[in-house]
């Protein structure tokens, strides 16, 4: 049974988030309904992130098992074709080795998140971006989110509701930048707890509008309390950006190794 992995970009307005429920349309849904039109197969498929509503993702990474061997070229356009009008793409297609999977095959994601920084009302930006008044000091966020940096305990930063079995995760690496009327926060880790991202740049923005100093964010840090965290950014201007992966070879020797356990069972 072929799997075929496959980037895909999407707008997250008008779903209840990446994975699939019962309280409204989800990313994963509509592409399983595309999968169905072109090829009649129910299929599940796994992703790599777990986007949350109003989440968007120029980069989710999602892998899919066909009982059929179809050209990768041929998945890409149907499932392209079948999915419209729904604002989800696919932007590559490929059959992949052994052992691959979309989520436990992933060493790293990278997010961004973007506020767009003026007096005005959003409009074409609307949905698509956190609207913050205040101008905001985007070098005094920068040197502030390098508290976040490495292995910590981020109980502070992630949703009350969360499900990961520890709150600790190592951040790779945490920039902010600006770019015009835009100020850009770009973050990557192994994996993030629920929330974290949003949590981090609602903090940031009290840092960029001069109200926290970076004391105040490895104290709130350290505090590994909720309740110390700042607001939570909008889901508006996060992106789920890109996916890396381990290489073929761990892939494969997993996958055998898996098989060898099973077998001695």
């Amino acid at each position: 049974m072929p799997r075929y992995s496959f980037t895909v970009e999407y707008d997250g307005r008008p779903y209840c988030g990446w994975q699939r429920q019962a309280n409204g349309p989800s990313v994963q849904a509509a592409l399983e309904r595309a999968i169905k039109a072109f090829s009649g197969e129910e299929v599940t498929i796994g992703g790599a992130g777990r986007t949350d509503a109003g989440v968007h993702a120029t980069g989710q990474v999602a892998h899919v098992d066909l009982e059929k061997a179809w050209p990768a070229a041929t998945v890409l356009r149907a499932i392209n074709f079948h999915i419209q009008p729904d604002p989800v793409v696919l932007l590559d297609c490929a059959e992949m080795h052994e052992g691959f999977d979309s989520r436990f095959s992933a060493i790293r994601r990278s997010y961004r998140y973007r506020i767009f920084n003026r007096s005005a009302r959003l409009t074409f930006e609307r949905g698509l971006a956190w609207h913050v008044k205040a101008e905001l000091d985007a070098d005094a966020m920068n040197d502030a989110a390098q508290e976040f940096v490495g292995h910590h305990d981020f109980t502070t930063f992630r949703h009350a509701k969360c499900q990961a079995k520890s709150p600790e995760k190592t951040l790779e690496t945490f920039s902010v930048r600006r770019e015009g009327l835009f100020v850009i926060a770009e973050c990557s880790s192994r994996s993030f707890l629920h929330n974290q991202v949003r949590s981090m740049v609602g903090t940031l923005k009290l840092v960029g509008e001069g109200k926290w100093t970076a004391q105040d964010v490895r104290a709130a840090l350290a505090a590994r309390d909720r309740k110390a965290c700042g607001p939570v950014a909008p889901a508006d201007g996060l992106y789920l950006t890109g996916v890396d992966y381990r290489s073929k070879d761990k892939d494969i020797a997993k996958a055998k190794a898996k098989k060898l356990e099973e077998s001695q069972r």
